[in-house]
């Protein structure tokens, strides 16, 4: 399946390409970008699985990863999207798309992450409705307020590789 590509005032959320490599790889190497999101910095080699992982979901799912791009300059922001990670928590949320979010450092502040959020839920509603779910650690009140402006609600706590997690759903 091809991605389609949305566009909103400020932002483009189009496929991923090659050229995002060297803006994500960056961005995944920042440790203030990752605090949340495990914790740990991305080798390049990660960086790129993760891309291509985001890229082949479309095929396999119907639904996929974007990468986030600034409309005016072109500017790789940040990456969102919805996935299978097939993550063997308790409860099993493979069974809905989960959404999820990074970006680099300059888009943060900026509402950026909101209306590329807000953007693909939009997609997703008018493509998929149902049930949708992400995860978000205790601590990122940033991406827990872009979750609850996007409709999700406070589900329940589980364990992601021996940590507890926050799982939010967007009700059907």
């Amino acid at each position: 399946m091809i991605p389609p590509t949305l566009t909103t005032e400020r932002l483009v959320l189009r496929p991923a390409q090659e050229s995002d490599f060297t803006p994500a790889a960056a961005a995944w190497g920042d440790e203030e970008v990752v605090r949340f999101i495990g914790g740990a910095t991305r080798p390049p080699q990660d960086v790129w699985f993760a891309i291509a992982r985001g890229r082949g979901m479309w095929d396999l799912k119907g639904y996929g990863y974007w990468t986030v791009v600034d409309r005016a300059s072109g500017d790789w922001l940040g990456e969102a999207g919805f996935a299978d990670f097939r993550r063997g928590m308790t409860p099993d949320i493979s069974q809905w798309p989960e959404s999820g979010w990074a970006f680099a450092k300059a888009a943060w502040g900026r509402g950026i992450a909101s209306e590329a959020v807000g953007a693909m839920h939009a997609w997703l509603d008018g493509n998929r409705p149902g049930k949708a779910v992400c995860i978000i650690d205790d601590g990122n009140l940033a991406s827990r307020r872009v979750a609850e402006k996007c409709g999700y609600e406070f589900w329940q706590q589980s364990e992601l590789r021996g940590k507890p997690i926050n799982i939010y759903h967007r009700p059907i």
